[in-house]
């Protein structure tokens, strides 16, 4: 450190005795314009189900969903993620309600874009496990082993199916080999040069997802684990490789999952490629939030803040956050 850097030259309080000071020199600034709020869906019509699993969320009907996304428009929210909750009936080991041009999402995201057009942007899951009655991203054969060409063919589909609907980006979260790469072919050769690719390039096997599996109707579904295709939460060097193979593949932004755990992740994948990151707040991260704050452990609100600027400050273009709507309604308060 430089010699001009010493106390009392130097007082590093100085800048922070007052609200504006510390605020014109804060190094990271978060805002609604970088949060993505996912949303579930459910069938029926006006009807709102709770998620015991993550307190304030609930599952909404496609016209309630319409709604959402209205409200996601007036807070300055830019893009909202779809996440259906597939019945029983429709689900089977091939998955194939994830190709029906009228299945839940689809129709989502066609009553979203029939109301409000471009005024915000539809983010779509592309996997297989909210339409296998097994639970699993992909295909799986005889012994329960996730079959990663074969599941690509029909995740393929799947993202044109999506496209054709209207959605704006297409988001792999399979965490299957040469998707992207398959699925950036078929957008362009189908007429869709222009839907973006974010892929979740650094999906980990995971201990924090089991409150979206609750959301989604797998987690009594599904057979074994994930482990075969999801990453290893000890390895970072293998987070790089993947995020640099989907980036020659065709992805146009990164994601890694989750997110508050992996911050170093984040950094890393930051500081090496010259891409948008952006960090999934899961579900589990979320429900302990809420947890916290429900037992007087920290302030909610605080909590909250805290956690979405740290993604910001590790290098995050943007979130997926469940408290989107309620940050986007802070950071107004406070501007």
């Amino acid at each position: 450190m430089s010699d001009f850097a010493s106390f009392p030259n130097t007082r590093m309080r100085r800048s922070r005795a007052s609200a504006w000071s510390r605020k014109m020199v804060s190094e990271t600034m978060l805002s609604p314009a970088d949060l993505i709020w996912p949303l579930f869906i459910t069938e029926g019509e006006t009807f709102e189900d709770p998620i015991p699993a993550l307190p304030g969320v609930s599952r909404w009907t496609v016209d309630l969903i319409v709604s959402k996304a209205a409200e996601a428009i007036e807070l300055g929210i830019p893009c909202i993620a779809l996440f259906p909750n597939t019945q029983a009936d429709r689900r089977s080991d091939d998955g194939a309600e994830a190709l029906n041009p009228d299945n839940l999402m689809c129709r989502a995201i066609r009553a979203i874009k029939t109301a409000h057009g471009d005024a915000i942007g539809v983010l779509t899951d592309v996997a297989l496990d909210p339409y296998t009655a097994h639970g699993q991203d992909g295909l799986i054969d005889r012994n329960g082993h996730v079959l990663n060409d074969e599941t690509v063919a029909v995740l393929v589909d799947q993202a044109v199916n999506q496209a054709e609907a209207g959605a704006d980006i297409i988001a792999p979260s399979d965490m299957m080999d040469g998707r992207i790469g398959a699925i950036r072919k078929a957008l362009e050769m189908n007429g869709h040069p222009n839907v973006q690719i974010m892929s979740y390039a650094a999906k980990y096997a995971s201990a924090f997802y089991g409150p979206f599996r609750d959301a989604v109707g797998s987690r009594g579904l599904l057979k074994g684990d994930k482990k075969g295709y999801q990453m290893d939460p000890a390895n970072s060097d293998e987070a790089l490789r993947e995020v640099a193979m989907d980036i020659a593949e065709g992805a146009d932004s990164v994601m890694v999952k989750p997110g508050l755990p992996y911050l170093d992740i984040i950094r890393r994948v930051k500081d090496r490629f010259d891409i948008p990151v952006f960090a999934y707040q899961v579900s589990g991260e979320y429900a302990m939030i809420e947890a916290a704050a429900a037992a007087g452990a920290g302030d909610r609100d605080a909590l909250v803040l805290e956690t979405l600027t740290a993604f910001k400050r590790a290098g995050c273009s943007g979130i997926l956050s469940y408290h989107a709507a309620h940050a986007a309604h802070l950071l107004r308060s406070k501007s």
